[in-house]
């Protein structure tokens, strides 16, 4: 049978108190992980959300961080080193929300602050958090993308520009740490349902579920149960890779 066993792992998962963050830290609680849930502002569902894994049988810590600012990284990663250990595993979750307009009314602070929480946010977690993983010569990077890095589509600009630079990141580090037996990679959720946009919400959704494939939106477990998977020795041999868990919406082709 095969399983998969994060007992002995500690993983680090920002952006951790929206929808998909918290079912993120739940599916690698289950499969065994002590979580750091980090958190901007939402102390609360944080501790609860540590409180709900505790109860599973793992550790979890909640951390407040502002992925934006190396200094507040290097913080969060001391607080979870004296807390739970070195990490293993990190997930790159969080991202700013702003307001999708066209190219010509996208304000230009909508492009820097896409920059900071999906590039810089990604620098400043590896340059916090892999060194470690190097001295482990173990280590597992996920950056949560998105299937609109491919697609591209209008409104997306800042998004879409924001995931790309994040991709260039990513997929350079996989090859510079790949030595050190550490995996890079990137999973890109599809326009998945959520507590503020459920089944029924929208009424392009008839639309965006005819170009699917699978006929239907996923759920946030589901893309929680790739992140696990990355995280897992199941995927050791996986690196520099752009995974979209869209029900096919979007296909990477060769």
């Amino acid at each position: 049978m095969i399983s998969i066993n994060l007992a002995d792992k500690v993983a680090v998962v920002t952006g951790a108190t929206g929808q998909l963050g918290r079912e993120m830290v739940r599916a690698l609680a289950d499969a065994g992980a002590d979580v750091a849930v980090c958190h901007h502002r939402n102390e609360t569902k944080a501790r609860e959300l540590v409180g709900e894994i505790e109860r599973r049988g793992v550790r979890g810590i909640a951390i407040q961080a502002d992925v934006t600012d190396l200094d507040s990284i290097l913080a969060m990663r001391d607080k979870v080193a004296a807390t739970l250990g070195s990490a293993d595993i990190i997930v790159n979750n969080a991202v700013i929300q702003y307001e999708w307009v066209s190219v010509l009314d996208q304000q230009p602070e909508d492009y820097e602050s896409q920059f900071r929480s999906c590039v810089l946010h990604n620098v400043f977690m590896a340059k916090a958090f892999v060194p470690a993983m190097i001295e482990r010569h173990w280590g597992r990077v996920i950056g949560i993308s998105t299937e609109c890095a491919m697609q591209c589509g209008e409104n997306q600009s800042a998004y879409s520009a924001g995931k790309r630079g994040m991709d260039g990141v990513l997929r350079v580090l996989a090859r510079e740490v790949g030595a050190h037996g550490i995996t890079v990679n990137q999973v890109a959720p599809g326009w998945t349902i959520s507590e503020n946009r459920p089944e029924g919400c929208d009424a392009n959704e008839e639309n965006y579920r005819k170009r699917i494939p699978l006929r239907r939106r996923g759920t946030a477990r589901e893309i929680a149960h790739v992140v696990v998977f990355l995280a897992s020795d199941l995927a050791g041999f996986i690196s520099g890779a752009y995974i979209p868990v869209c029900g096919g919406n979007v296909m990477p082709c060769i």
